[in-house]
């Protein structure tokens, strides 16, 4: 048989490049005042900005808002094949 695969739950809102609000995540890698690093069902998402503020996460829900000023998007896709020594930088800006 066919195997189908069949795309995870994820939403990315941004609302005037002040607030987000990200579903599908299952896991925050890193954040501070300019950059969110999360891991959602979509791959890497990397929110960079200034005075950025995590306001609400729900691990059990897999939900995030942010604030800030919000500068970039950055998404990377984890199915890539890649070297085990490479860093998360190096594989989000493949």
């Amino acid at each position: 048989m066919e195997e189908r695969q069949i795309a995870k739950a994820h939403k990315l809102v941004i609302n005037n490049r002040k607030t987000s609000m990200v579903t599908g995540v299952l896991d925050v890698l890193s954040f501070d005042l300019n950059e969110v690093v999360l891991e959602t069902e979509q791959g890497m998402l990397l929110v960079k900005g200034t005075d950025l503020h995590v306001n609400r996460l729900s691990v059990e829900k897999g939900e995030i808002d942010i604030a800030g000023n919000i500068d970039s998007i950055i998404y990377s896709d984890t199915n890539q094949t890649g070297h085990p020594n490479e860093n998360l930088f190096t594989k989000l800006f493949k």
